[in-house]
């Protein structure tokens, strides 16, 4: 049974993005490993604070990744 944990930036996601999240985890793992196994299948969510984040050298914020969310509509 596969325990899957997604790390995410705290106050990026709303309730709805997060359960969908869960879900389309969940799906993807079904497809691979088999129908049967959906009810075993764990999916985590772990916010990280904001701040303690960083990529190429810098810290990432919630705020960062609105303006790049909006850049890429």
């Amino acid at each position: 049974m596969p325990l899957v944990t997604v790390q995410i930036i705290e106050n990026v996601f709303t309730p709805e993005q997060k359960r969908e999240i869960i879900t389309k985890v969940t799906n993807t793992m079904t497809a691979i490993e088999g129908e049967a196994l959906r009810e075993v299948t764990w999916v985590n969510i772990e916010e990280v604070k904001e701040g303690n984040w960083g990529i190429g050298g810098q810290t990432l914020t919630a705020a960062d990744v609105h303006r790049m969310q909006q850049a890429a509509v």
